[in-house]
Parts: C-alpha cells; sequence; structure tokens
C-alpha cells in the first residue's frame, strides 16, 4: 500500500521576491533573489543542492523550455534540473518532484524554484497557453474566458443556494477586503491598500457578479523552497517545517462530458483535498488546519473551495466569511499574506508563494499577520483548461 510522504521531507529554507510589475528585472533576476534568501534562511552553500526543479509556465518568455536556464543563472555545479509545467500548480509540481525526489532516498538536498515575469508578455491578463491550446480556444471555445467561467460558477452558485445576487456580492466582496487588509501587513505583495465593501460593489463590473476587486490580477515574482531529510533539517535548524502531505488531482474532462457536474464547485480540488487529508492523518480538518493559502484567482473561487477542502458546509460558506471565520483573527484565517488577490499570480511561482507564507506563519515570523499558535498549513492551486482540470493541496506542519 502506498505510504505517502508524510514526515518524510522538511522544509528548512524559504526565499520570496516582492511580486509585482517588475519592468526593471529579468525571470533570471528573479531567481537569484529567490534562491538567495532560500540559501541565507537555511545556512547552507549552493554546493549543498544535490538537485534543483524549476517551474514556470510561459516559456516564451521566461526561461525556456528545460532546466538549462535555472543551473546557468545560478550556476548550479553540474546537477540535476528538472523543469515543471502543470498549469497554474506549476510550483507546486516542482515542489512535488523535489519532495518525492528526497523522500525517495535519492538526494539528501534539494531546490524547488518558481518563477514567471508574465507583465512582459504584453498582456493585462493571462496570456494564451501556447499556439495549440491557444488556436483552440479561439476556434472552439472562443466566448470563454477566465473571468467569464468564474462569473457562471458564481451565477449557478446563488442559484442551487437560494442566494440574493446582491447578498451574495456583498460576500464575494467581504472575501476581498479581507484579503487586502491582510496584504497591507505584508511588504511583499503587489498590491497593499486596503479597501472596503461599498468600493469593491461600486468598482467596474468585469463579468456579472464578479467586479474589478473580485478578480486577481497578473505580476512577476519568484519563490523557492530547500528540502531536505528530517534528520538532517533538525541539525540544519530548531524549526524545520514538515510536509505532512502534497496530492495533485487531474481531471479526466468529465465535467464537460456529463451533467452531473452544476459548475457550483471544483472537482478536482475536493478530491486532492481528501487524498491530502488522508495522507497527513487529518481527520476533521475545520477544526485541525490552522491557516489557508488557497487559489483565489477570483472571489467566488475562494468561496467554493472553502467546501470544496470540506471547511465549511455545502452552501454555507457565506455565513463564515460573514462571521469572519476566514479573517485573520478567525477561526481558520485565509491568504494570510494577501493572496492571488493581492500577489497577482505569476504562474510558475504562486505554488510556491503560498507555500512561503505558510512555512513563515508556522516558524512565528510572519510580523503584523502573524496567526496565533499555528500547528498545520494548508495550500491550494487550481488551474487548466477547461473545467478548472488540475489541483494541488499540500499540507505543512511544524510539529514531526
Amino acid at each position: 500500500m502506498p505510504e505517502g510522504i508524510k514526515n518524510k521531507v522538511a522544509i528548512v529554507g524559504m526565499g520570496c521576491t516582492q511580486f509585482g510589475e517588475m519592468w526593471e528585472k529579468g525571470a533570471e533576476d528573479l531567481m537569484v533573489e529567490a534562491f538567495g534568501e532560500a540559501l541565507a534562511d537555511a545556512g547552507l552553500e549552493k554546493n549543498d543542492i544535490q538537485a534543483a526543479w524549476l517551474g514556470t509556465c510561459f516559456d516564451e518568455v521566461n526561461v525556456g523550455k528545460s532546466g538549462i536556464p535555472l543551473a546557468s543563472t545560478l550556476k548550479l555545479p553540474y546537477i540535476p534540473v528538472t523543469r515543471t509545467e502543470n498549469f497554474c500548480a506549476t510550483g507546486t509540481e516542482a515542489f512535488r518532484g523535489a519532495c518525492y525526489a528526497v523522500a525517495s532516498g535519492a538526494y539528501d538536498i534539494v531546490l524547488a524554484l518558481g518563477v514567471e515575469k508574465l507583465k512582459d508578455t504584453g498582456y493585462g491578463g493571462l496570456p494564451e497557453f501556447g499556439s495549440v491550446m491557444g488556436t483552440r480556444n479561439r476556434l472552439i471555445f472562443p466566448s470563454i474566458t477566465a473571468p467569464g467561467a468564474f462569473a457562471m460558477m458564481a451565477t449557478s452558485y446563488f442559484a442551487k443556494y437560494g442566494i440574493d445576487p446582491e447578498a451574495g456580492r456583498r460576500t464575494l466582496a467581504r472575501i476581498s477586503v479581507k484579503s487586502h487588509h491582510n496584504a497591507s501587513l505584508n511588504p511583499k505583495a503587489h498590491l497593499r491598500q486596503e479597501i472596503t465593501v461599498e468600493q469593491a460593489l461600486k468598482a467596474p463590473m468585469i463579468a456579472w457578479p464578479l467586479g474589478l476587486f473580485d478578480c486577481s490580477g497578473v505580476s512577476d515574482g519568484a519563490a523557492a523552497a530547500i528540502i531536505c531529510r528530517p534528520e538532517l533539517a533538525k541539525k540544519l535548524r530548531a524549526d524545520p517545517v514538515y510536509v505532512k502531505a502534497l496530492q495533485v488531482a487531474v481531471s479526466p474532462g468529465e465535467e464537460l462530458i456529463y451533467t452531473r457536474w452544476d459548475g457550483t464547485h471544483v472537482e478536482t480540488t475536493f478530491r486532492a483535498a481528501a487524498k491530502a487529508y488522508a495522507e497527513a492523518g487529518i481527520k476533521n480538518p475545520r477544526s485541525e488546519i490552522s491557516l489557508m493559502e488557497v487559489h483565489d484567482c477570483f472571489s467566488i473561487t475562494e468561496l467554493v473551495t472553502y467546501e470544496d477542502l470540506q471547511i465549511s458546509p455545502q452552501g454555507q460558506a457565506s455565513r463564515d466569511v460573514e462571521e469572519g471565520f476566514f479573517d485573520l483573527d478567525g477561526g481558520i484565517p485565509c491568504q494570510t499574506d494577501g493572496g492571488l488577490k493581492c500577489f497577482g499570480h505569476p504562474i510558475g511561482a504562486s505554488g510556491l508563494r503560498m507555500l512561503y507564507e505558510v512555512y513563515k506563519q508556522l516558524q512565528g515570523q510572519a510580523g503584523l499577520r502573524q496567526v496565533k499558535n499555528p500547528k498545520l498549513g494548508l495550500t491550494h492551486n487550481l488551474g487548466g483548461f477547461p473545467a478548472f482540470s488540475v489541483a494541488a493541496v499540500a499540507i505543512l506542519g511544524n510539529e514531526e
């Protein structure tokens, strides 16, 4: 029977750049910055790294189709470097490859790094995923956009659970207000201004019921993690963070083939979370998880993710939002660093950025946004086309 990787690997160093419009920096500059912080945090030298994984999505404007740019930029000493890409789970996929390599016993100390320079694509939002995907999208699904798809999720959710649309819009606004507040305490966030519910409701409409403040933007950024065996981690630092679970679920496309899917949840998120909880030995996530970083590309995505992660009962996430359950001082703080909403979404970096926040929180090093006495933190990525095809869930803990 599969044993999973619970407590078989630990994180001993992480680094993260500021996210934003980094016109003066290239992807190489961002990689160096994130890697430098991770090395210093771990107290290691570059030559201690035995293998590396690079996560990046848009190779046309970033670092290419292989792991070579990571090796050449960081001057890694003739070690194996693997490039990964799995849509919006790309950063977590690089982390997964690194973790599995250590858990297998193949290496002692490895690197996972994610980077993306989206502002250089020339698009205001996410560009098309290559010529094949782009052509298929234009010819077969010419009217599908990310805001449009998630707007349909919002209207379907409101209808299914009998939520008045204007009340639903206020709940979605409340989610964005929470994330902006948290980002105001985080110097690495892209958008750090506080907003009000009224500002969110009066903002320009993007795809009803999603307004400007319901949508995350794009940005540039990089993040990195150094992973090793637990027995070595305890020698390197007093506060390593242990990987409790790491699961990815990819849809076979059933959501668009059959009518069972009503568009109000994401099946891949539910499946990945269920497997992650089993791997980590978590019986009641609502009472055991201390904080979360979820894939809030849109406010409605965050809302349904609360339910797909089995934190809120089906149809009742709105109540938890209104009662402040996911606020910084709530039962399970969510997006403690500001989330995609305030960091933007440089695809290759986002998963590792989430892990960076949970890592810092579990070590008690998150500053003004520090959660009280956290034990377990969860990260979640969602992406792909069509029908939100891939989801990744990682669970970290500060106790072995």
